[in-house]
């Protein structure tokens, strides 16, 4: 593997001897960044997983080290999942850990919450793709991403030197794949929604800026294909969205921390009027004129 760029794992494995040579503890085994090197490694990772291995990749989704965390354990998980290398009950015994991390309270480093919401979009991806989990883990998992996303507030994403934490964008992409499965329930869709509505201006001023916006609006946009959510429903929902007497909406244009929920707000609607503008689902589109109400409302 001589040449090729490396990123370190934070894994204990039981895997080929040759993979191990450049291994200085149990938190090193080297992955390729090749993808065709990636999925190799990945085949013979998870060829004998256990509760113990798998704990400990979780375990390494919040080193401080990015390489460690995100081109390491994270791709690694992404591509055992992706590749069908854990069985169902690994992949529910994942569930429940990563599960516990996204309840706990934050770490001080910030990592481990927002990765484990991005392992668990995993989980839902593959229960999506071949069902798994029962109704009650998957209104759970529901029940948890909504939790998790309406009490996020580390908004921090890319930071020099320490990589990705993207509480946010994560949590959007748990949701994601809960909303494109089918078989998630209607009375779990609400919560989300209202959970993604709390993060689209967080109440701290945070300015989004880099690519919060894209994200909460991806699984808005494939909730609105549900024939079980009606036109006065989005529009409601579209409602909370609007200024209100809240402080922060008022003279906004004098004040940066008050910009930043004019700027977040506008943000999220453009990014669901030209997605929904642009779909051929008509079901999408209905929500192409309310992301312009949203525009119109703000100061």
């Amino acid at each position: 593997m001589k040449g090729r760029a490396l990123a370190a794992v934070a894994l204990l494995l039981a895997v080929p001897q040759a993979m191990m040579a450049q291994a200085a503890d149990a938190c090193e085994i080297a992955v390729a960044t090749d993808p065709d090197a990636r999925k190799l490694l990945a085949a013979a990772a998870f060829a004998q997983a256990d509760e113990a291995m798998v704990d400990n990749l979780i375990a390494c989704l919040g080193d401080p080290d990015p390489a460690i965390r995100d081109d390491g354990a994270f791709a690694l998980w992404s591509e055992g999942l992706r590749g069908g290398h854990l069985s169902p009950a690994l992949m529910r015994h994942a569930m429940q850990r990563l599960s516990a991390l996204l309840a706990a309270p934050d770490d001080a480093a910030g990592f481990r919450k927002p990765f484990a919401a991005l392992a668990l979009s995993e989980v839902a991806r593959a229960d999506r793709i071949a069902a798994f989990l029962t109704d009650v883990e998957r209104h759970a998992l529901a029940q948890l991403s909504a939790t998790y996303m309406r009490g996020i507030t580390d908004h921090r994403g890319f930071v020099a030197g320490e990589g990705w934490r993207h509480g946010v964008a994560h949590g959007a992409d748990l949701m994601l794949q809960l909303a494109l499965n089918p078989r998630l329930a209607r009375a779990d869709v609400d919560p989300m929604l209202a959970a993604l509505g709390v993060q689209i201006a967080p109440a701290d001023h945070h300015h989004y800026h880099q690519g919060e916006a894209g994200r909460l609006a991806r699984p808005i946009l494939f909730l609105a294909k549900r024939a079980d959510i009606d036109d006065a429903a989005w529009a409601a929902w579209f409602r909370t969205l609007h200024p209100d007497a809240a402080p922060r909406w008022q003279a906004p244009y004098g004040s940066d921390e008050k910009l930043a929920a004019v700027h977040n707000s506008t943000a999220f609607a453009q990014a669901i009027y030209v997605a929904a503008s642009e779909s051929q689902d008509p079901q999408v589109r209905r929500l192409a004129p309310l992301a312009v109400g949203l525009i119109e409302a703000l100061p």
